[in-house]
């Protein structure tokens, strides 16, 4: 978690990546974030890509948690009349940028209201050439205007409402957009802006256009890379909360550094314990970047041990999800 780290000679350069707009509470989420992140002992920086409006102590508390702070400027969809899902949807087309971030070879993006509660580094051995997030849920209010919600399919569980035949083939799969595994490239990001400036915009603004954008190298993997809280009481069957790696706060209510558990299932147990591990994490002073050179001065003496303190196998089960089985180097 070192802006200063350099990974020389043949070892790839990898990062994790968030975005930080305003000048709101949001950077709370993402010193969360990079606490989460040295907690589980990742090898690899973050970079967080700010807009020109995140003001300069919000810039400066991020550096001091060891983040890399990078301004980009905003992008904008073509103007119309969309009703986004959430007003605030329309600055996350600024998040097309980290495309440009060429100086890494793969990289990870997090939402800031992300908590990581394991390493995943591993997720960097995915196989290039492919696009790696998690299928989003279609249950909540908010797809009510998806022909998904109205017929109650979702393609967490297909096989509960099945889609109608006289509805043609099942839509393609549909990823949420606050976590994904990419490749910075800028071939791929000038494509982006081209093909933005011709596709209208939807309710869900980036991420329907991602979705559309790499429709055809996408490959899932498992909810525990991105739990959607609303997976919890939508679709508990497919959750273990003791292998949970990563945790989107994206419900209503939700947000720890904002919540009541007043909002409707926010009072469940097992809301407040997420809630719960994400504040002994933010509260951890010995998770602090200064307090925690020695986890990335490792990394910085012997940085050719980066591309071999994991090893990771893939399977790809029926249903077409990649699923990396990490395997922990042996102790020392």
């Amino acid at each position: 978690m070192s802006p200063n780290v350099v990974v020389s000679g043949n070892n790839p350069k990898r990062a994790y990546v968030s975005f930080l707009a305003g000048n709101g509470d949001y950077v709370k989420g993402v010193v969360g974030l990079a606490k989460g992140l040295r907690k589980a002992k990742s090898l690899y920086p973050l970079v967080v890509a700010v807009l020109p409006d995140v003001p300069c102590d919000h810039r400066e508390i991020l550096r001091s948690q060891g983040c890399i702070v990078r301004e980009i400027e905003p992008v904008y969809p073509p103007e119309n009349q969309t009703q986004f899902a959430m007003a605030y949807y329309v600055i996350n087309y600024s998040k097309l940028r980290i495309w440009e971030f060429v100086e890494y070879e793969k990289m990870i993006y997090l939402d800031g209201d992300i908590q990581v509660m394991d390493n995943i580094d591993h997720l960097f051995e995915l196989e290039d050439g492919y696009f790696y997030a998690v299928m989003d849920c279609f249950c909540e209010k908010t797809w009510s205007n998806s022909p998904q919600y109205k017929i109650g399919y979702c393609q967490q569980c297909p096989e509960k409402t099945k889609w109608p035949v006289g509805m043609g083939s099942p839509p393609p799969r549909y990823f949420n957009a606050g976590m994904f595994v990419y490749q910075p490239c800028l071939f791929t990001y000038c494509r982006l802006l081209e093909t933005l400036k011709v596709t209208p915009p939807t309710s869900f603004a980036e991420q329907d256009f991602l979705n559309m954008f790499f429709r055809y190298i996408y490959k899932p993997i498992p909810p525990t890379y991105n739990l959607v809280l609303a997976l919890l009481w939508r679709h508990p069957e497919n959750i273990d909360l003791d292998q949970v790696k990563v945790v989107h706060y994206c419900a209503a209510g939700s947000k720890p550094w904002r919540y009541t558990g007043k909002e409707e299932n926010m009072d469940r147990e097992d809301i407040k314990l997420l809630v719960k591990k994400w504040w002994d994490i933010y509260e951890d002073e010995s998770l602090d970047y200064k307090n925690n050179n020695a986890i990335t001065t490792a990394a910085i003496d012997e940085p050719e041990k980066l591309g071999s303190l994991v090893s990771t196998t893939l399977s790809e089960d029926d249903d077409g999800v990649v699923n990396p089985q990490w395997t922990a180097p042996p102790a020392a």
